[in-house]
């Protein structure tokens, strides 16, 4: 595997700080954040250095019932090439449910979810994996999430799902450490006993990230300072062995260039502190798998694929659509998870729709709260923003006449098939037609 070194989420608040940051080996990109042709001036100079750009993506859902989608396999693949990166990764997680497995209206999460630790759920994600495999142009790694839920009935634990999965398919591994430690606070998962049971020669390479604690759950943010517990379970791994490259991960409330800095050097410092210990000194020993070698999984049945679509979308719905919680869950982690998801929703659709917060002011978080409650995403986030205006316009739900204008005015703008004349003439007509209206 080609060595990294130290690396930074690449994002656009930060652009400036990391192309002036020293010992910065390598980026990663959002996949979905960026565009081939467009590619920003800052990633341009980073590449023209030297500096390897791999891209990461959000919304394959390889973990999902259905297999990968073309469209976005592409995407990624273009991305990759694009980039000149020598790999692409992506998550174990399902983002989407229901659809033509279930015959029930489609789900989105809007957010990583965890798979069910079974032979099912395996065996769909090896064949979803094989399939990406053939459609890229690099290797591919998958990363293990950070979960606040559990599911009922679970067959394996992470360290041997991972390991039999890259046994199967020669998949690499993304193993993001600060995952470790959130499945540690939530779901009283052993780190240790983690990467005891990992192929850790198939690591591509390592993420590290902060988050908080509230109420005795740990939230993944990537908005907060990486803990000590997450840079230790760091120096646990790098005594067994030497990860090919680093990378921390801030995605929100970026700080000073000078802390962000202060942070990578506290990763070296975990790195060299697991180099000290040396192979076999840390809490358990590594296994070794080849992992260029790829067992074919045999495909996975339809009936298996029918049994994770009913059992992903009855998790999906009850977090995003309020039915009821399936038996075997933990009623108030789901409740947990699912505000967790409507928060996100709120943020995420602030940022591609700026508007929105700044027609609805103050009134904006909550109005969108209590759209989500009863509103699950059913596109991307973009037309989740079309559809809460469209929302609050049919349910009378803005009183100020000025508001309400504004943001009639915004969905109009969008929701037609092409934009809005701007012309005089056309304007002056829309305006008297509205005044008409009212009479």
């Amino acid at each position: 595997m080609e060595r990294l070194g130290t690396g930074i989420g690449w994002r656009p608040e930060i652009a400036d700080a990391v192309e002036r940051m020293p010992g910065i080996d390598w980026v990663e990109v959002v996949a979905e954040n960026t565009c081939p042709g467009h590619l920003p001036e800052s990633l341009r100079r980073l590449r023209e250095r030297g500096v390897t750009v791999v891209p990461h993506g959000v919304s394959l859902g390889l973990g999902g019932a259905d297999r990968p989608d073309e469209g976005r396999l592409t995407a990624l693949a273009e991305r990759a090439e694009a980039l000149g990166s020598p790999l692409v990764t992506e998550h174990i997680a399902f983002v989407r449910a229901g659809g033509p497995l279930t015959a029930s209206p489609r789900l989105e999460a809007g957010h990583l979810l965890p798979v069910p630790r079974t032979r099912d759920a395996l065996d769909v994600l090896c064949e979803n994996i094989r399939v990406a495999q053939a459609a890229l142009p690099v290797p591919l790694a998958v990363e293990n999430i950070a979960a606040l839920i559990s599911w009922p009935g679970e067959e394996l634990t992470e360290g041997q799902f991972l390991y039999e999965l890259a046994d199967r398919t020669g998949v690499r591994l993304l193993i993001d450490v600060a995952n470790l430690h959130t499945n540690h606070v939530n779901r009283g998962e052993d780190p240790a006993e983690a990467l005891a049971d990992l192929p850790l020669e198939a690591i591509a390479y390592v993420h590290v990230a902060g988050g908080f604690e509230r109420d005795g759950v740990w939230h993944d943010s990537h908005a907060h300072p990486v803990p000590r517990p997450v840079l230790d379970i760091l120096t646990d791994l790098a005594s067994r062995v030497t990860p090919p490259g680093v990378l921390l991960e801030r995605d929100e409330n970026f700080p000073e260039p000078a802390e962000l800095e202060g942070e990578l050097t506290a990763i070296r410092g975990a790195l060299e502190k697991g180099r000290e210990q040396g192979p076999g000194q840390g809490q358990g020993q590594a296994p070794v798998v080849d992992a260029t070698r790829a067992v074919t999984p045999a495909p996975a049945s339809d009936p298996a694929r029918q049994r994770l679509a009913l059992a992903q979308t009855a998790l999906l719905s009850a977090l995003v659509a309020g039915t009821p919680v399936p038996e075997g869950f933990d009623r108030v982690r789901l409740g947990v998870q699912a505000r967790a998801l409507a928060g996100k929703r709120a943020d995420v659709v602030a940022k591609v729709a700026p508007e929105l917060p700044g027609i609805l002011g103050a009134e904006y978080r909550t109005a969108f709260l209590g759209y989500a409650h009863g509103h699950p995403m059913t596109g991307g986030y973009r037309r989740d923003a079309l559809d809460f205006a469209g929302y609050l316009l049919a349910a009378e739900a803005v009183r100020d006449e000025r508001t309400l204008g504004e943001l009639r005015e915004w969905w109009l703008e969008r929701s037609g098939s092409r934009p809005r004349s701007h012309r005089p003439g056309v304007r002056l007509a829309r305006a008297t037609r509205r005044v008409l209206l009212r009479r």
